[in-house]
This record gives structure tokens, C-alpha cells and sequence, in this order.
């Protein structure tokens, strides 16, 4: 062996090449890291938030280097003093011809050969506890909570920041002490100090007394940090799951924590005995020690509580468990902020009257009949201009004050994408030319077209609207994945494809970026850094890098955010705004953990799926929460990508600790403008997660708790989600709460009883961030004797009733090119009872371009069911002719042709109204304005153009009840065509 190492060392000494590659790989591995961290601070300096980069690499090199240092520093001494303590002469009953070679090699290269493990283990331990440094700057900065447990009287601070941290230092002193007991018992073994002989007394020679010592310091070590490890694993109990609960059950408390303090004492006592085997070697008293231990520590910990449990708790387990399941509830209901929940009893009515529905007038205009799940195909087929523009599937819903009032909006940004773009797939075309989307789209969520079309308030190329004048490019979004080259000098032309048709002649416009957005890369030396870490030697040679060019990565707003507050777990639905002249992306963010005392843990992936989870959340699957708050709203400028964090939470404990490690980067909450403000809501994730534990958590009686006898579920989609049991997503809607003056914005949802499919509980989140009552949960509870149907069995009847069947025939038979949709279905208090509202679209499959229009509204109040073209003719149907107010439903006339420039002078500005327009009727009949006085022939033209228009509406509602979908949107274009040629005459 000895021969073989020798003969590599010389021919690594002949061959320079070895030494030459080895110093190349070196250099390259450097450089690569090099380049990464110099390109993640200047990434980190142009959204200002370098402190963050700064803490976590200055945190994580300490880290690397004192625990690095720790285990490599342990392991060479521990060698270095085995070595040291072999025997002044080679024992000559070392008959193994491996141990003889071994020993030769040992004493030849004794420092190589114990550095370069040490060296190696130290790094893997510095690498290791670089993974810790969330848990270290938590622990460092530590703000109290003010809340302590009912067990140990520890602020919660202890369990959240302090546990953490001393369990990693303890298991990782604990790790070093094997380790370098290992290590040097392998050396002792390899010099001969240590055989099996030698274990016992008479192998007890002089010589091998050194090794003796040695190996019983560092046993007594390991022992010792072991009874520090038990120990503190008795406070793991407040936050690990019994049979019942995650926290302290009655048998943790009277036989298992008091077990882990007599386990870590006897465990210390076998320790000052492996001490004393030092001074006094004799192996056997450490050995009858540590087999006592083990014996003790097996019935300590396993008979001895299994006892108790079922011989004590199982029998009286509702009397024994009484007093700390209501700890658990209250601490439960605490973590999750559910604990001021207000429950009401509601004696909801299934009977309907004339009338009834007068006293809900304000609530009935706001109801949202687009539903942003399915319009999403809509919006591309009408709004997209260019096939390298893409919307998401599921839109967003948002607020806007409109004309004095604030409306319901389902809105979408129009992004680039472009794999879809069909141009020659170059560097250049990739990274300079297409490199932002374009515009925000926005409708009415309680307005259609005559033909089921949104009513756009914001639209276009350019973008027009009733929206004030904002910038409209969106360099940052959710299909942002490609780094982009901005940038030139002055006078310079453009290259960005802007838009569509806004150059001369109706050509393709260009654009040069002027944000703020992105890393300058226009000297020699950030341009090699970039180039070196995406491997693109593009951006070295390229001509349209140049002196001004800035390069812009990170671009998805989740991806963005969680760069600069990894401390933070972010929302699965960010939504797009424009605010104070610029398209914002707002993203709420959460502090969460999963060690606060007593309190329930939940799969936060799992409670906040539904049937419309986006795909792409940053959370891990099977994460565990038991405590979160809402304590961060933040913001992602869709044009130059600025990221601002908006303290919330002002009294979350994580949320100033995490302030305090880095200082400066959370703006104040009193800093939040107005404007930003009115787009705030109640978050869907947070809303999710606390529905998912008041089903249970609802009670705060023990007992009622115990026997799960009112267990709220939250029912599954029976649009979307009954197959595949997802489950029901809340729904952002304005309601008017039971005794309640005025509506108000809010994000809803619905219980069922486990097991069963009628409707209990109807819950609902103030969601206006305006209000003050902002975040209030009320609760209302039906009562038992009346039975409400669920979502379940409403959908069930409304596709079962006559009524609805005759009405989609057309859509349902069968070789029909057109198919009818089922939107969502929304649940509200309305009439003294709860009100289903379902639209229903029907789209073309005939032809590549079909989308989902909206035909119909359904509506269920008790056991009636209407259908109607419009809400109105639905709840007459159901409130016996006469709803008793008008839902404010307005139908516009035909939607124009999606134009790629709309707007030239024919829109008219933000803020002014519209000419007065034809429209039609929910019944087709055409609907004109008064004109002024004119000649009778300009009369009779303008009649006839209009009785033209009547018939052509006929026609097209005839071949929409037959399902031909493609005569319905011909004729609809004709008739639009005669009234515009009416208006063409009134107009002279």
C-alpha cells in the first residue's frame, strides 16, 4: 500500500499536466463563484435591498468558517492526540499484513493523512451549517411575543427562535464528538494502542493508558451533550403531534416530559462515569453504565407512558384531556387568528316571496356574474391583438373606483410570451427585441355585451379606458422567465417590439427602456460576470450591448420578492393594479413557523389547494404551519421591477424580528399610499388556512371539540372540483352581511357538516382594506331544523330542472358544435336566506377561435330555480315575478371588433362619457337615442336601417337556440352594422 501511494506521488511529480489541470479546475470553479456572487449584490443593489445580501453572506462566511473550523479543528486534534499517544514501540502481535502497511503509511505521512480528512469533514460541516442561517439570524434578533406557555411559563419567542437554533448547535457539537471519537479510535486501532484485548484489564498496558484516557474524555463529551439534547427535547413536546393534537396531551405532561429530565440526568451521571473511566480505566463499570441506560431509557420512555396512556387516559380520556385540549384550542385559535371570530345564529328562510329581496338593492348591482376562470379564453380571443401575447387562464378579481362608485373588476395583464411568438428563435430576437408585454385588460364584473362579450373598461394597443393614464409596458410578470438586454444611447434607434401597429404606416413600433430596472452592464467587466453565469458568450460579443445596456433577470414577481424576504412565504395568487400612474403588481405575504407552542399543525400546501390553486406556488409540499399572520403586503413594479415590502402586521413578533436582521428594508405601514390602499384586500391564502382550522376549531369546549361532533368541511367544487375532490375556492365578493346598512367588499366561503353535503355555515373576511373593519370574520351558523342545500346538491338541481334543460338544449344535444359552461358557483345572504348565483357560457367548438360567452345567469334561493338572459329575469323567476329591486345589470350592445389600435379619437378620454350608443334589450329589441329633428327621409332611412337591425337580432337569437353559434355571430355583426350606418345618418 505503502509502495502503490508512493508511486503515484512520484508520478504526479513527473507529470506537470496533473498539477496544471487540477490548478484550472481550481480557477474555474473561483471564477464561476466569483461571478455569482458579484452578480447576485449587483442584482441586490438595483431593487436597494443589498443589507439583505450583505447579512446573509457575511452570516452564512461566519457560519462556514467557525463550524467549518469547530469539526475540521475537533477532528485533527482528536487524531493529531491519538497519534501521539501510540506506542514508542510497534506492538509485535500486529499480525495483519493491512494494519503493518497501514501503521507504515500512518508514520510516513501522519499530517497529510490526518489534515485532509479533517479538511474535507470541515468543510461538509461548514457547508452544512451555512443551511442554518435563517434559523441563526432568527435566533440572534429574537423579538418576545408576550404570550408564554402554560407548562414551562417560556415566552413563545423560546419555542420559535431559540429552540430552533440550540437544537442545531447540540446536534451539531453532538455530530463532532462522534466523529472525532471514531476517527480516533481508527488511529489508536491502526497504531496498535487499542485491541480487543486491550478492552479489558489484564490488555491494560502503560502504553495503551493514553488511548484508554482519550476514548473515555470523549465518550463522557458525547454523553454529556446527549443529556443536554434530551433535555431540550422536553420542550419539543409543545410543538410535536400526540394521538389526539400537536402539543401537550396529558400523558406527555405527567409521564413523558417529566421522563426526558430523569432520562438527561441519568444520562449525565453515565457521563461523569465515562469521566472517571479516565482516571481509573476499567471498561466494564462505563459499559454496565451505558447498558443500565439503555434498559432505563427503554422503559422510561416506552413502557412507562404506554402504561399511563392506556391504563389511565384511555378510560377517562375526555375528563384526563378536558384542561389541555382547551389549552391547545386557545393557543390553536391564537396562532391562526381565529380566535375574535364572530358566530352567529342564522334562521335562514327557504321560502320565496314578491319582493323580497328590497332590503339587499345596494348588494344586488355588485354581484359578479364574470367568473375569471372561465373568461380567461375570452380575453385572449378578444384582447390578445398578437399571438405573442398570452393571459393567464384564471384572472384576477380587483377594485376600481369608477364613476364615484367602486366595481368589481376581473382584470389580466396582456404578457409577452414568446415561445408563441413565431419569430426566428435568436439571441437577438430573445433577448433584445421581444422583452415586454403590454397593457392592462379590465372588465365589469356585472356588465356583458348582448352577445355575452365583458364590457372592457381598459383595453387595447394602445391602452384605452376609463382608467387614468398609466405606463402600460410590462417588463415583469408571471411568464417573465427569460433575462432581457434593455438599454441604449441617446439617438440610438429603438429596437424593442413595442407595439403592434403604432408605427408609421401601421407598422410595427419600436422602444428603447428607460426604468430603473436592471444591472448596468455596459463596462468590460459586469458583462463577463453575466456572461460567465448564464454561459452565454453572446452578451461578450453582441452589438446591441452596449455602453447604456442594462441587464434585467429575476423577473416573476413571486420569484422577485422571495429573493429579497426569503424570511417570508408569499401568496399563491398575485394580482395585478394600477396605482399612482404605474401597473403594480401586489403580492401578500405571510410570517409563518411551525413551532409555536400548543398549537394545531396543518399541510399549509394542502389547505390552501382548491379547484383554482395556480400551478408554480413557491411552497413546498407537505410544509407544516401552526401559526401565520398576514404581516407583509408587497409590490412589484411591472415596468422598472421595483420590490417594496409594506409592514402590515404591526404587532407580529417574526415580522420585528425579521425588521431588526434587516434593518431599513420594510417601509412603515403609515407609508402606504391611498391609492395603493383601496387595492389592498383580505388574502385568499391566509383565508384558506383559516378556514381549513376552524372547521374544527370553530368550538372552544373541550368537549364539543372531543367528540367531533360539529366538524365544519369545506364542501369540493361541484363545478370544477366534485370528480377530482378539490375542494371549493372562497370567492372575493361584495355583500351585504344579515342587519348590516351597506355592503361591503369581501372574500367568502362555505362549511358543510362532515359527511354530509347541506349548507351549515357561511363565513366571510372583511376584505376592504379601507374599512375598519378591515379583516373582521364573521360567521354565520344555520340552524339545523331548516335544511339549506350545499353548493353539492344546488348544482345538482340546477342542472337537473326542466326549466335550465330546456334552455341549454340547444348546447347539450348531441353533435352540437356549441356546448354550454358552467361558471362559478356563488353563494350569498340575500332575502333572509342564501342566495345561489351561477352564469352559465356557451362556446363555439367549430372553430379554433371559439370562446366562452355569457348566454345565461342561474339563480336558486330554497327549492327554486330560474334561469334568465339576464340576472334580473332570473331572480323574477325564482322571487314569483317581481325580486323587489333592480340588480343595476347592464347589458351593453354589440362589443366592437378587437382592434390592435382602438382609441383614435373615437374613445372617448378617462373620465368623459360616451356618446350616446344604440343598445339592445335583454329581450333583443333595439334600443336607440333620441335623435334631434331631421328630414322625414333621413327618418325613414334611419327606421328601415333599424328594422333591418330588429330583424337580423331575430335571426341571430333563432341560431343561437338551434346551437349554430356561427349564423348567431354573423348576424349579430350585421345588425351591428345597420345600427352603426342609423347613427352614421343621425349624425348627418
Amino acid at each position: 500500500m505503502s509502495e502503490t501511494i508512493r508511486s503515484l506521488d512520484d508520478q504526479g511529480r513527473r507529470n506537470p499536466l496533473l498539477w496544471m489541470i487540477g490548478i484550472v479546475a481550481v480557477l474555474l470553479v473561483v471564477v464561476v463563484v466569483v461571478s455569482r456572487l458579484v452578480t447576485d449584490f449587483w442584482w441586490f443593489d438595483s431593487v436597494h435591498f443589498e443589507t439583505v445580501f450583505t447579512t446573509r453572506l457575511v452570516t452564512q462566511v461566519l457560519l462556514f468558517v467557525v463550524f467549518g473550523l469547530v469539526m475540521g479543528g475537533a477532528l485533527f486534534a482528536s487524531l493529531e492526540i491519538a497519534y501521539r499517544l501510540r506506542p514508542k514501540v510497534r506492538r509485535a502481535n500486529l499480525d495483519s499484513e493491512f494494519l503493518i502497511q497501514a501503521r507504515d503509511v500512518l508514520d510516513a505521512r501522519s499530517r497529510t493523512l490526518m489534515l485532509v480528512p479533517s479538511a474535507i469533514i470541515g468543510l461538509m460541516a461548514g457547508m452544512s451549517a451555512v443551511s442554518a442561517t435563517d434559523t441563526f439570524l432568527a435566533f440572534w434578533r429574537g423579538t418576545t411575543f408576550g404570550t408564554r406557555d402554560p407548562y414551562y411559563n417560556l415566552d413563545a419567542s423560546f419555542y420559535v427562535f431559540d429552540l430552533p437554533w440550540w437544537r442545531f448547535v447540540v446536534g451539531f457539537l453532538l455530530t463532532t464528538l462522534v466523529i472525532s471519537a471514531i476517527g480516533a479510535l481508527v488511529v489508536h486501532f491502526m497504531t496498535g494502542s487499542l485491541t480487543v484485548k486491550a478492552l479489558t484489564r489484564t490488555g491494560n498496558t502503560r502504553e495503551s493508558r493514553g488511548a484508554h484516557r482519550q476514548m473515555s474524555i470523549l465518550l463522557g463529551l458525547i454523553l454529556l451533550v446527549l443529556a443536554i439534547s434530551t433535555f431540550l427535547g422536553r420542550y419539543g413536546f409543545l410543538s410535536s403531534d400526540n394521538s389526539l393534537f400537536t402539543g401537550v396531551a396529558y400523558t406527555d405532561a405527567t409521564a413523558r416530559m417529566p421522563a426526558q429530565t430523569i432520562l438527561a440526568g441519568i444520562i449525565a451521571l453515565v457521563a461523569l462515569v465515562a469521566f472517571y473511566n479516565a482516571w481509573r480505566i476499567r471498561w466494564a463499570v462505563p459499559g454496565v453504565s451505558i447498558a443500565l441506560l439503555l434498559v432505563s431509557s427503554l422503559l422510561i420512555t416506552g413502557p412507562y407512558p404506554w402504561l399511563i396512556q392506556e391504563f389511565q387516559v384511555l378510560p377517562n380520556e375526555p375528563d384526563k384531556e378536558r384542561p389541555y385540549i382547551g389549552r391547545h384550542v386557545e393557543a390553536t385559535r391564537a396562532a391562526f387568528g381565529i380566535d375574535e371570530v364572530e358566530i352567529t345564529d342564522y334562521e335562514a328562510t327557504t321560502e320565496a316571496s314578491a319582493g323580497q329581496l328590497r332590503a339587499d338593492a345596494e348588494a344586488l348591482p355588485a354581484i359578479r356574474l364574470i367568473d375569471p376562470a372561465v373568461v380567461g379564453r375570452t380575453f385572449e380571443q378578444l384582447q390578445q391583438v398578437r399571438g405573442y401575447y398570452r393571459f393567464p387562464q384564471t384572472l384576477d378579481v380587483d377594485r376600481y373606483e369608477i364613476d364615484g362608485r367602486s366595481t368589481d373588476a376581473v382584470v389580466a395583464l396582456r404578457e409577452l410570451d414568446f415561445e408563441s411568438a413565431n419569430a426566428e428563435v435568436t439571441w437577438n430576437n430573445q433577448r433584445t427585441v421581444y422583452t415586454h408585454g403590454y397593457g392592462i385588460v379590465g372588465a365589469y364584473g356585472n356588465q356583458r355585451h348582448s352577445n355575452g362579450e365583458p364590457v372592457f373598461f381598459s383595453g387595447g394597443i394602445p391602452t384605452v379606458g376609463v382608467l387614468p393614464e398609466h405606463e402600460p409596458r410590462i417588463y415583469f410578470g408571471e411568464r417573465t422567465t427569460d433575462y432581457i438586454v434593455v438599454g441604449a444611447p441617446e439617438g440610438q434607434e429603438p429596437v424593442e417590439l413595442d407595439t403592434p401597429t403604432g408605427g408609421e404606416g401601421r407598422t410595427e413600433s419600436r422602444y428603447t427602456y428607460t426604468g430603473q430596472g436592471g444591472v448596468p452592464i455596459g463596462d468590460l467587466l459586469p458583462r463577463a460576470a453575466f456572461a460567465v453565469r448564464f454561459g452565454d458568450i453572446n452578451l461578450m460579443l453582441s452589438d446591441r450591448v452596449n455602453e447604456e445596456s442594462k441587464l434585467i433577470h429575476n423577473r416573476v414577481p413571486l420569484e422577485r420578492v422571495q429573493e429579497v424576504a426569503p424570511w417570508l412565504t408569499l401568496d399563491s395568487d398575485p394580482y395585478p393594479s394600477v396605482v399612482d400612474g404605474k401597473i403594480v403588481w401586489i403580492i401578500d405575504a405571510y410570517t409563518t413557523t411551525d413551532e409555536f407552542p400548543n398549537s394545531q399543525s396543518i399541510d399549509y400546501t394542502s389547505a390552501i389547494s382548491d379547484s383554482r390553486t395556480r400551478t408554480g406556488v413557491l411552497t413546498q409540499p407537505g410544509r407544516e404551519v401552526n401559526y401565520i399572520r398576514n404581516s407583509v403586503k408587497a409590490t412589484v413594479d411591472a415596468y422598472d421591477g421595483t420590490v417594496t415590502l409594506y409592514e402590515w402586521d404591526e404587532e407580529d413578533p417574526i415580522l420585528q424580528t425579521w425588521s431588526n436582521v434587516y434593518p431599513g428594508t420594510v417601509t412603515p405601514k403609515e407609508d402606504i399610499p391611498a391609492s395603493l390602499l383601496e387595492h389592498l384586500r383580505y388574502p385568499s391564502d391566509l383565508f384558506k388556512a383559516q378556514r381549513e382550522v376552524l372547521g374544527r376549531y370553530h368550538t372552544t369546549n373541550s368537549d364539543t371539540w372531543y367528540q367531533e361532533s360539529d366538524i365544519w368541511a369545506v364542501p369540493n367544487d361541484p363545478v370544477r372540483g366534485g370528480e377530482t375532490e378539490q375542494k371549493e375556492p372562497p370567492y372575493y365578493l361584495t355583500i351585504r352581511w344579515p342587519r348590516d346598512t351597506t355592503p361591503h367588499y369581501a372574500n367568502t366561503t362555505i362549511f358543510v357538516p362532515r359527511g354530509r353535503e347541506n349548507l351549515s355555515v357561511y363565513m366571510s373576511a372583511n376584505a376592504d382594506a379601507t374599512s375598519d373593519d378591515y379583516g373582521r370574520l364573521r360567521v354565520l351558523k344555520l340552524s339545523d331544523e331548516e335544511q339549506i342545500p350545499g353548493p353539492g346538491q344546488a348544482y345538482n338541481a340546477i342542472r337537473t330542472n326542466e326549466t335550465v334543460a330546456d334552455r341549454l338544449l340547444p348546447f347539450n344535444r348531441e353533435g352540437s358544435d356549441t356546448q354550454a359552461i358552467f361558471g362559478n358557483l356563488l353563494t350569498l345572504p340575500l332575502g333572509g336566506g342564501l342566495l345561489y348565483v351561477q352564469p352559465i357560457y356557451t362556446m363555439t367548438s367549430s372553430t379554433t377561435g371559439g370562446y366562452p360567452a355569457l348566454r345565461f345567469v342561474v339563480v336558486r334561493f330554497g327549492e327554486n330555480v330560474g334561469i334568465g338572459d339576464t340576472l334580473q329575469a332570473a331572480l323574477d323567476q325564482v322571487f314569483q315575478g317581481d325580486a323587489g329591486a333592480d340588480t343595476g345589470e347592464v347589458i351593453e350592445g354589440e362589443s366592437p371588433e378587437a382592434e390592435e389600435t382602438p382609441g383614435s379619437g373615437e374613445t372617448p378620454a378617462p373620465g368623459e362619457s360616451p356618446s350616446p350608443q344604440p343598445s339592445q334589450s335583454p329581450s333583443g329589441a333595439v334600443e336607440t337615442p333620441s335623435p334631434t329633428a331631421s328630414p322625414s327621409t333621413q327618418d325613414e332611412r334611419v327606421r328601415a336601417l333599424l328594422d333591418e337591425a330588429q330583424d337580423l337580432y331575430e335571426e341571430a337569437e333563432a341560431a343561437l337556440r338551434n346551437g349554430d353559434l356561427a349564423t348567431y355571430q354573423d348576424r349579430q355583426e350585421e345588425a351591428q352594422e345597420r345600427i352603426e350606418a342609423a347613427i352614421q345618418e343621425l349624425d348627418g
